[in-house]
């Protein structure tokens, strides 16, 4: 019984280690998009956001450091987008 036990924990473990493996990789299509349409399908549903040119690329840097505290489902790669893309209006 405890071999049975003991198998079935690592099998269990070892699909949930490939789903969280697999499940942080970004795929193509979120790795395709501009910061423009990251920046427009994602931090328009919680606020307005301000214009571009309104905050300087320093500032943006900062916006940008403090969104990737509380946003949970973009990557810090979409991060980076959508603040190059923030900082391309300047």
């Amino acid at each position: 019984m405890k071999k049975i036990t003991s198998l079935s924990i690592a099998i269990i473990f070892s699909i949930g280690t490939i789903l969280f493996i697999n499940g942080c990789a970004a795929t193509e299509t979120v790795t395709a998009k501009s910061g423009a349409q990251i920046w427009g399908e994602n931090c328009l549903r919680c606020h307005n956001a301000p214009d571009p040119v309104d905050y300087s690329d320093a500032q943006w840097e900062t916006v940008g450091m403090h969104m990737k505290q509380r946003v949970n489902n973009l990557t810090e790669t979409e991060i980076n987008k959508v603040v190059e893309f923030l900082q391309s209006a300047n």
